[in-house]
């Protein structure tokens, strides 16, 4: 028997596939039409290929549990998400608007503080956050460009519209699982890429590797690029290799690297010492050099800052970008594009309210069973309160936190996540999920044709990472064939 399109419920949310049970939206009327002609067994057997390529393939995750690191098979679902190329370029035109005055914002921060003078950002906000480095006060990087990479989460609400829910600005990952996700259906739905103009994405590691290079110190064809990566037990290492060889970089650790007399960067190998001109660097801050920040870390390099201060090294992304990667001083991003471009935002925030401010947080307070709270600096879904699915218990909790530390929590209404058709054991059903596209700063910019799509696989579940049981999708913007 085949899917069953005829009773797919779609709820009273938007689906990125179905306008109404059986009768799909225009983007998605081939694909749904080829699924139909599958029998269930040809379905299953689609399923199975797929889990079977991710295997041979070796995409892992990495799930830190008190019993240790847990490699784990990357979930996939092989219905993709489609989104019409003529809504995603609008989508695309706000993320390159959005970065362009991010960076903005984070250079004047680290020099003039302009912003800050003029009152639209709270000075207190900005130089008592976590993520401030005073070590990289008076520094310019190239371009003026710190966030080099940015992961931008968005989601698309109940009236079809699609919001930001943060920027990854420090350290984003998940690019690789976007790339291998497009292989994989590629594997198993091979006949639907020869009717249907998907934009293409392998180009990916060839742009990241070109804006790594246009900040490179030395002006050279092919500068020497790596990427730092923590080791080998670090839960995104799978993509920091993956990137390495699409890029035809090197992978190295903090003990591959030595900063010489001359503050040059140069790495170990077997011919000796080889000078090293751009960084891409998988590690946080705090330990990516011991002798300005953690002097306990055995992860970064000792005089990397030295060396990146005097413009001997290029650094993506730069020290001290986390400054903009708080989700407090999110709330605030639509503010700096006025402010920086004098242009209206393309793509709106999800309405928040900032626990700091006094009213604001009495609000909060009084409709914690409402409301997503979360704390400014966490990440992979931990450390925050889903309101709706709270126990009061947890509410009473999280209001005792709000009040001993205010400036460490924002808190958003529950967003009613779009869903899309997945396959589930009792056919497919509607799952929710969200969308990372990821964007590119150098000289240029560039955004992927989609994103990481993540899928929350347990019913009626808004909580889409991969690290506390999410899945994801291939995503497939959809142009209109001539």
């Amino acid at each position: 028997m085949a899917l069953d399109w005829q009773h797919y419920d779609c709820g009273a949310v938007y689906d990125e596939l179905m306008s109404s049970p059986g009768h799909p939206r225009k983007a998605a009327r081939a694909l749904v039409r080829y699924l139909k002609s599958l029998s269930e067994q040809e379905i299953a057997e689609r399923r199975a290929s797929a889990s079977v390529a991710i295997k041979s393939m070796g995409i892992t995750f990495t799930i830190y549990s008190q019993a240790g690191n847990i490699d784990r098979e990357w979930p996939y679902d092989i219905i993709p998400r489609i989104i019409p190329e003529k809504e995603w370029r609008r989508t695309e035109a706000g993320l390159k608007q959005r970065l362009l005055a991010l960076n903005h914002f984070i250079n004047d921060v680290y020099n003039d503080q302009k912003i800050l003078k003029d009152g639209v950002v709270p000075g207190d906000l900005i130089l008592d956050s976590r993520n401030f480095r005073s070590q990289c006060l008076g520094m310019r990087p190239v371009y003026g460009v710190w966030a080099h990479i940015c992961g931008t989460d968005l989601v698309r609400d109940a009236d079809g519209r699609f919001y930001v829910l943060e920027d990854n600005l420090r350290v984003p990952s998940g690019v690789s699982y976007m790339l291998e996700n497009r292989k994989v259906t590629k594997l198993v739905l091979p006949e639907l890429f020869d009717d249907q103009d998907i934009l293409h994405i392998g180009d990916y590691t060839t742009q990241l590797f070109d804006t790594l290079a246009s900040i490179s110190p030395r002006p050279v064809d092919y500068p020497e690029v790596v990427v730092l990566t923590p080791g080998i037990y670090n839960s995104a290492y799978f993509e920091h290799s993956f990137l390495a060889r699409e890029m035809g970089a090197e992978l190295v650790e903090g003990s591959d690297l030595v900063v010489d007399d001359d503050d040059c960067v140069y790495m170990r190998t077997i011919d000796g010492l080889a000078r090293v001109d751009v960084i891409y660097r998988r590690i946080d801050d705090l330990f990516i050099d011991p002798q300005v920040f953690n002097p306990d870390s055995m992860l970064g390099v000792p005089g990397l800052m030295r060396a990146w201060r005097k413009g001997r090294v290029g650094l993506a992304n730069a020290p001290g970008a986390g400054v903009a990667d708080d989700k407090v001083v999110y709330t605030y991003v639509p503010k700096m594009i006025r402010y920086y471009l004098d242009e209206e935002p393309i793509l709106p925030n999800v309405e928040s309210y900032l626990c700091m401010d006094d009213s604001q947080r009495k609000h909060v307070l009084a409709n914690l069973d409402k409301m997503v709270v979360k704390p400014a600096n966490e990440s992979g879904g931990y450390g925050m309160l889903v309101g709706p699915m709270s126990s009061r218990r947890e509410r009473e909790e999280f209001a005792r936190r709000i009040r001993a530390d205010p400036r460490n929590y924002m808190a958003q209404p529950l967003i009613s996540l779009s869903t899309a058709p997945t396959l589930c054991d009792g056919g497919v059903e509607p799952r929710h999920l969200d969308l990372r596209p990821f964007v590119l700063h150098g000289q240029q910019q560039y955004v992927t044709a989609g994103g990481l799509t993540r899928v929350a696989l347990v019913k009626g579940s808004y909580v889409v990472n991969s690290s506390q049981g999410g899945g994801s999708k291939d995503t497939w913007i959809v142009g209109e064939r001539k």
